[in-house]
């Protein structure tokens, strides 16, 4: 019976933490990126993550136009969700192996937030319908950022968009060459 409570107790953790620190990477991102803020969607993440982090920037400032409260926010939830995980597998974490084995999910799950918006923003384009829709404008506003630098490299290909293929391939090897090592290197010393 013990078992049943500590798998739908790590469940729990797991979920609860996991989305919201996916609602607050997506923040960092959506103001990283410049994207549209005044979407329905960017203002909904902004009401649910402003409590914590109106507090936090009393004592953290920003720098260079980089929210340095929303990172210090991610490290900490991650931190927590992998140190009571760990708790419930019945180890002590670490506190090096919990920071490093954080930064390098919270890349990873950066790296599979952009790579998800890049597909869904590439299947809404074969979709007219989808357009008009709030989220299609968040989705443009989010990657274009990435896509326009990925178009400027490629020769014009009659109408057809090949930048999202280079970015796969970069974040695909972003994955492969920096995330992966960081994760590996965090789960050795957790």
């Amino acid at each position: 019976m013990e078992g049943y409570f500590s798998d739908a107790g790590l469940f729990l953790v797991d979920t609860v933490l996991g989305l919201y620190t996916l609602i607050v990477l997506l923040r960092f991102m959506l103001q990283l990126t410049r994207a549209d803020f005044y979407n329905p969607l960017s203002q909904f993440i902004v009401k649910v993550t402003n409590p914590p982090l109106a507090r936090l920037r009393r004592i953290v400032p920003g720098l260079w136009g980089i929210d340095l409260a929303a990172i210090i926010l991610l490290l900490v939830l991650e931190s927590l969700r992998l140190s009571l995980t760990t708790f419930m597998f019945g180890h002590t974490p670490r506190l090096a192996g919990v920071l490093i084995l954080s930064i390098g999910e919270l890349l990873k799950l950066a790296v599979y937030v952009v790579i998800f918006s890049i597909f869904v923003r590439a299947l809404l384009s074969w979709v007219s319908t989808g357009v008009h829709h709030p989220m299609a404008h968040l989705l443009n506003s989010f990657t274009e950022p990435l896509l326009a630098p990925a178009r400027r490299l490629l020769p014009a290909t009659g109408g057809v968009d090949l930048s999202p293929i280079i970015i796969f391939i970069a974040l695909t090897l972003v994955l492969k060459l920096l995330v992966q090592p960081l994760l590996d290197v965090g789960r050795m010393l957790l």
